[in-house]
Parts: structure tokens; C-alpha cells; sequence
């Protein structure tokens, strides 16, 4: 397609990662941001391997280093006392730990310098052009092309804080398990701040919200068998965010005439393989990538579905499954940590090998 003018609705991850992508190859790109401004939105992210190869392509591999903590391992820990059940190293791979208000500053800068122009507090009827949806998962612009969709309630809900970290914690993600529930917690900035992730199965659903706060003793009460390690993270969260867990059919149509959608407006993603940000970037570059290889937009945008929507209905099973692993309750857990640790022991790469086809997937190449 020849360059034209192009809105996109959100800036997210997605949207831009996507405004970016497209500047660089000479759109006239407005991004359209209903927020007044970008604040201390979200917490930590973990961007693997296929999510840093798009920062690196887009010119951005030196601010994600600049902004974020390389992760040297990941360690899945029994919840109750702390003993370590699998070490799995990463440094030799690009996995970084980074809060998502410095990833979504970094992208913007990006986006920005690279041409594009970013209007907070801008809404969808001051679009021109053709649009691109990356207005999350309850998108408007997702029902209006394919039609709305039913979301149900997992029987998961998930707390998130950031408390500041002890000194000379390690560049590990920590994953604790335990009967229907597990935390993750992971350094970010430098080492200042420990985020934590907490998700417990119950029937007593939560609302599907970003912006729902809790009493800091329910997330205390739900861990208060953990080992004291974790007891004592949670001791120091004031008031966490809480939200409940819903799963979202893949969208089945992605695109019209002049209008596509990417990131979790088109695949919403539970956060049990930490792949919503990268499947993101990924779509950023596959869809800007299709814009500048094809003759029309129709052609493009098929094309970009084509590409992507194998991969991400894979991405998003093995996320849904993966949350069994992580709440596996006695007499289970015991056996299943043993084989684990036996394996670390006699194959120490093969439980990473095992997700090479989502961690070392590169859509740049």
C-alpha cells in the first residue's frame, strides 16, 4: 500500500508498538488515547524473547535495556516452605523484567520520534482514515467488525501490587505454588520495587477491572500458608489491585474494509504464560509489516490474520492450561515437584526447550 493516514484507537502496548512500526515506514499516524494521561498504570510485565526481538527491530533494544532488569533465571518454589522445585536460566536469552508505565514511556518516546502524533484524552469519532482497533479487551471496535462475544468467569482472581524490594534481590522471577492458588514476584527499576502477582481459584467471582482495589488482609488471609518469605512481601502491600480472571474467545473476524484490531482487543489472554505484552508487539510488526507488503488494505489485514491467529489461539490454550500446574494440591504436588526437580537435575535446558515455539519465535525475521 502507498503510506496514508491512519488512527489508531489506544495507547497501549499495542497501539504503540504499532505506531511506531507504521511512522517508521512513512503512515501518517495519530494515536487517539481516551486517558487524560499515562500515569503509573499496571505493574511489572515480562517481556521473553519474541516481545524484545520487535523492540529490538523497531530501534528500541537500547531503552527496553535502559528501562527494564534482565532476568537471569526463573524458579518455581513450593508455597509453603520456599524450597526451591525448578531453577530454569535465562541469561543466555533477552527476558526482561519491566514496569509497564516505563514500557508504555518508552514506546511512546518511540513512537513520537519516529512521527507519530499522540493525542490524550482523544476519542474514536475523531478518527480519520482507516483504524486500527488496540483498544483492549472490551474493545468497541472488535464487536462492531465481528460481532460481540461472551466472556465467563475462570474461578480465578488475581491481586497485583508493587512494594519496594529488599536490598540485593536477585534478577528472578519466583514462582510459589501452592493447593488453588500461586504468586509470582520479580525485581523491576534497578531493584527498587518488587512486583507481585498473587492468583487464588475460588467461586466468589471479581469484577474484570484494572482499577478495583481490596483489603490487603483477603490477600494475606488467601497466602497465609506460604512460607515466610512470602508472608513477609505481603505484610508491606498497603492496598493491592484485585481483578477477576474471564476468558475471551478468540475474535473471529479481525478486520473489514478499513478497520483491523490487534493485542488483546483481538485475542484477550489469561496471564499464566505472561504472553498478553508480547503477543502484542508481535502483532504490532506482523500487521505493519502487511501494510507495507500488500496492495490494498483487505489484502493486508487477511493476511495479517492468517498469520497470526494460529499462533495466538496456541498461546492462549497454553496459558489456560498452565494455571493447573502452578495450583496442583496433595497428594499430587509432592510427586509432580519431585519429577520436576529430577528433571532440572538430569536435563536442565528441556523444561524451557519445551516453550521454545512461543520464546523463540521471531516474527522480525
Amino acid at each position: 500500500m502507498t503510506p496514508s493516514d491512519i488512527t489508531i484507537l489506544g495507547a497501549g502496548i499495542a497501539g504503540l508498538s504499532v505506531a511506531r512500526a507504521l511512522s517508521l515506514r512513512g503512515w501518517r499516524v495519530t494515536v487517539l488515547e481516551q486517558a487524560a494521561s499515562f500515569g503509573e498504570t499496571g505493574a511489572g510485565l515480562q517481556i521473553s524473547p519474541n516481545g524484545a526481538a520487535v523492540l529490538h527491530a523497531l530501534g528500541l533494544g537500547d531503552a527496553l535495556d535502559g528501562a527494564s532488569i534482565r532476568g537471569r533465571a526463573v524458579e518455581l518454589r513450593r508455597g509453603s516452605s520456599g524450597a526451591k522445585v525448578l531453577r530454569l536460566d535465562v541469561s543466555d536469552q533477552r527476558y526482561h523484567m519491566i514496569h509497564r508505565a516505563d514500557l508504555i514511556g518508552l514506546l511512546a518516546d518511540g513512537a513520537t520520534e519516529a512521527g507519530a502524533r499522540i493525542v490524550m484524552g482523544g476519542r474514536a469519532h475523531d478518527a480519520p482514515g482507516y483504524v486500527i482497533g488496540a483498544d483492549g479487551m472490551h474493545s468497541r471496535l472488535r464487536g462492531a467488525i465481528g460481532g460481540a462475544s461472551q466472556a465467563f468467569f475462570t474461578g480465578h482472581v488475581a491481586w497485583r501490587a508493587v512494594i519496594p524490594a529488599e536490598p540485593g534481590a536477585e534478577a528472578v522471577a519466583e514462582i510459589h505454588m501452592g493447593p488453588g492458588r500461586h504468586l509470582v514476584s520479580y525485581p523491576l527499576r534497578g531493584g527498587m520495587l518488587r512486583n507481585i502477582v498473587a492468583v487464588e481459584r475460588r467461586k466468589a467471582w471479581a469484577e474484570e477491572s484494572w482499577t478495583l482495589r481490596d483489603d490487603a488482609r483477603n490477600l494475606r488471609a488467601a497466602f497465609a500458608t506460604f512460607s515466610p518469605r512470602v508472608r513477609g512481601w505481603l505484610d508491606r502491600v498497603d492496598e493491592p489491585w484485585l481483578w477477576g480472571l474471564f476468558r475471551h474467545e478468540v475474535a473471529r473476524l479481525w478486520h473489514d474494509e478499513r478497520r483491523v484490531i490487534l493485542g488483546d482487543a483481538a485475542h484477550p489472554t489469561l496471564p499464566f504464560m505472561a504472553q498478553g505484552a508480547n503477543l502484542a508487539l508481535e502483532d504490532a510488526w506482523v500487521l505493519a509489516d502487511c501494510l507495507n507488503r500488500h496492495p490494498d488494505f483487505v489484502s493486508a489485514t487477511t493476511a495479517y490474520q492468517r498469520i497470526r491467529e494460529g499462533r495466538v489461539r496456541k498461546v492462549v490454550a497454553a496459558a489456560n492450561a498452565n494455571a493447573r500446574v502452578y495450583h496442583l494440591p496433595p497428594p499430587i504436588a509432592p510427586v509432580a515437584h519431585a519429577v520436576m526437580r529430577l528433571g532440572g537435575v538430569i536435563a536442565p535446558k528441556a523444561p524451557l526447550r519445551r516453550f521454545d515455539w512461543i520464546y523463540r519465535h521471531d516474527v522480525t525475521r
